[in-house]
């Protein structure tokens, strides 16, 4: 049977890694793009010809099942939410709109059109909120400390029920913090790097930040992806942590990126209370054993290997975006 791919939230980091993961093992792959009038796909531009895009979206149901009509997958990835943690507190019905009952659209759409179609709910660390234990495991109970963090433990346990009560193949995965050149500029990390890049261009002289002694179990978003497949091609649906097994603060994260720059981030950094959360999540840290054991995965980049990459990444492109500029003077 032709292996067929369907990934909801294909433009975003995850998205297009995904994509190029599924590509290089021989998949046809279909992407769900929101109608809208700017075009979105910049992850995408290198793979575009080789992928099918179909227009739907989690608030609409029918929609949903059109492109599932239209794709006929074999795996559906469920990737798109309202992902921004601090938007949730600014749009909270919104995210609980595409966050939560999103996945019950899409997991009902999924039943009736193609209920034999394997189905990867994406899961977070931050249903775990304010932790009961350290490290976390997928039977660690949920603390949610956001309206993000709520809705995605809405859809986590929507996706159990749909596998406990149809039968379906249906899986979640708990993706603790994960990172690329890819993630988007408004993210804490991405917002390091790319402030970095621009200091070390000499385009801004500071960098606001909020809580600093924030601890956060950081990975490479390429590795983590292929957890997701892993957990398709299993013999049983099941759920799986995913993250490195170490912890590092944002205090940590800065001064790695701005010491790779070569530039000192005490003179650049000013903390912000504007940039603190209503309620913080302090520290999150991933007991990743099971699926070391069931799917073989490991994380293949260090924590200092992606910063280093996201800083390189962002100087140069800083660096290319200067030249038509000189060329012009």
């Amino acid at each position: 049977m032709e292996k067929r791919a369907l990934i909801t939230g294909i433009t975003g980091q995850d998205g297009s890694y995904l994509a190029e993961l599924l590509l290089t093992q021989g998949y046809k792959v279909y992407g769900i793009v929101r109608r809208a009038s700017q075009d979105n796909c910049q992850r995408l531009e290198h793979l575009l010809p080789c992928l099918t895009l179909l227009q739907a979206d989690l608030l609409d149901q029918t929609s949903l099942m059109a492109a599932l009509e239209e794709a006929q997958p074999t795996e559906v990835y469920n990737l798109a939410a309202q992902s921004f943690v601090p938007a949730s507190w600014q749009q909270p019905i919104l995210t609980a709109e595409f966050t939560a009952v999103g996945v019950t659209r899409l997991l009902d759409a999924l039943r009736k059109v193609c209920p034999q179609a394997r189905f990867y709910q994406a899961s977070s660390s931050e249903m775990f909120g304010k932790v009961r234990e350290s490290p976390q495991t997928e039977t660690t109970p949920f603390h949610p400390r956001s309206p993000y963090g709520v809705a995605k433990v809405y859809g986590h346990y929507i996706t159990v029920n749909y596998r406990e009560s149809y039968g379906m193949f249906a899986c979640s995965g708990i993706l603790f913090n994960h990172e690329s050149p890819r993630r988007g500029v408004e993210f804490v990390s991405r917002k390091i790097t790319q402030g970095v890049a621009r200091i070390k261009h000499g385009l801004d002289e500071e960098l606001r930040l909020g809580n600093l002694e924030a601890k956060r179990d950081w990975g490479f978003a390429g590795d983590y992806v292929r957890a997701m497949w892993l957990m398709l091609q299993q013999d049983e649906p099941d759920d799986y942590v995913i993250g490195t097994g170490q912890t590092h603060s944002v205090e940590e994260f800065v001064r790695l990126a701005f010491e790779h720059a070569g530039l000192d981030w005490r003179r650049h950094v000013v903390i912000d209370p504007r940039f603190y959360r209503p309620a913080e999540v302090d520290v999150l840290l991933a007991d990743a054993s099971k699926a070391r054991r069931k799917l073989g995965w490991q994380p293949q980049m260090s924590f200092e290997q992606m910063v280093y990459a996201m800083v390189d990444a962002d100087i140069a492109a800083l660096s290319r975006a200067a030249k038509p500029q000189a060329r012009a003077a």
